[in-house]
C-alpha cells in the first residue's frame, strides 16, 4: 500500500525547512489545520495527514483491530516518516493524537525530535480511587460510546462542547461538519481507543525536548490533566494559550501559531 496515498499526506510550506507532522485528533481530519498552516509555511516544511480510515484517506486500509488501539494510530505516523525520510521532526499532536505522539516518540527516536502536545489528555475517564479526575465519569464514557453507535446526531451535541465557546457557533458548526463527514464504523472504532485508554505510565518515558500546550478552559481537558502531563514528562514546558475549547487551532489561530512556532524554532537553535 502506498503510505502517501493510504494517509493522504500533503507536503507544504517551506522546502528546506525544519519539519513540523501535524496529527489530528478523534473524528476529524487534517482540515483542522488549516489557519495554522498559513501562519507557519513560510518558515517550516509542513507534512499533514489523514488517520487510516478518516477524512480523504484509504479507507480499504482500515481494520479494526490495528485501529482498536492508539498503537495503530502510531504506526501510521512512524510509516509515514519512514516513507518521506523524515528525521529530527517536530510532531504535532492535538488532542488524542498527543498520546500518540508520545508512544510514536518513544519507539522512534530518531524520527520524532521533538514533541508539541495541544490540549494532552492521558486518560480521559476519571479514576476517583485515585483522586484523578480526567474529564469523564464511567456514566459519561458509556453514554458517549453508545451515542456514538447510536445515534447519529452525536455531532450537533459533541462539537459544542469541544469547541467551548458559545459565541463562536461558526466553530461548532465547522467541526460538526468534520463529524459528520467521518465514517460511522471508524468512529466508534477510534472512539473506545481515545475515551478508554489510560496512557499515563507512557509520559515519563519522554526523553524529547516536549511543549505541552493548553488553553484556559477546556471540558475535555482539564488543567489539572495537563498539569500531569508537564509533571510527568521530564522538563517538559507548559503554556497556557489565552483561549477556551478544545480546538486552539481554530478559536486561536495566531495564539497556537505563535506558540509552536517559538518551541519549535528554538529547538532547532539548539
Amino acid at each position: 500500500m502506498d503510505v502517501r496515498r493510504r494517509n493522504n499526506v500533503v507536503v507544504t510550506g517551506r522546502a528546506d525547512g525544519p519539519v513540523l507532522l501535524l496529527a489530528h485528533g478523534f473524528g476529524c481530519d487534517q482540515s483542522m489545520w488549516r489557519l495554522l498552516v498559513p501562519a507557519l509555511a513560510d518558515e517550516f516544511r509542513l507534512v499533514l495527514f489523514d488517520y487510516t480510515g478518516c477524512g480523504a484517506s484509504e479507507r480499504g486500509a482500515w481494520n479494526a483491530e490495528r485501529y482498536g488501539s492508539l498503537q495503530g494510530y502510531a504506526a501510521d505516523v512512524t510509516e509515514i516518516c519512514e516513507e518521506l525520510g523524515l528525521e529530527d521532526v517536530t510532531f504535532v499532536g492535538h488532542s488524542v493524537s498527543a498520546m500518540v505522539g508520545v508512544l510514536a516518540s518513544r519507539s522512534e527516536r530518531n524520527r520524532i525530535g521533538s514533541l508539541v502536545l495541544l490540549v494532552p489528555n492521558p486518560r480521559y475517564l476519571d479514576a476517583p480511587e485515585e483522586g484523578y479526575r480526567g474529564g469523564f465519569s464511567a456514566t459519561d464514557v458509556e453514554e458517549l460510546l453508545t451515542s456514538l453507535e447510536a445515534n447519529p446526531g452525536w455531532p450537533q451535541w459533541l462539537a459544542p462542547v469541544v469547541i467551548g465557546d458559545p459565541d463562536r457557533p461558526e466553530l461548532s458548526s465547522e467541526l460538526e461538519e468534520v463529524f459528520c463527514a467521518a465514517d460511522p464504523e471508524v468512529v466508534r472504532v477510534f472512539a473506545r481507543a481515545t475515551f478508554l485508554t489510560d496512557s499515563r505510565a507512557d509520559l515519563p518515558g519522554v526523553s524529547v525536548p516536549t511543549l505541552v500546550l493548553r488553553t484556559a478552559q477546556d471540558a475535555i481537558a482539564p488543567l489539572a490533566v495537563s498539569d500531569l502531563v508537564h509533571r510527568e514528562i521530564p522538563g517538559s514546558r507548559l503554556v497556557t494559550l489565552e483561549a477556551t475549547g478544545h480546538c486552539p487551532q481554530l478559536s486561536a489561530p495566531e495564539a497556537t501559531a505563535r506558540a509552536v512556532r517559538e518551541f519549535a524554532g528554538a529547538v532547532k537553535r539548539r
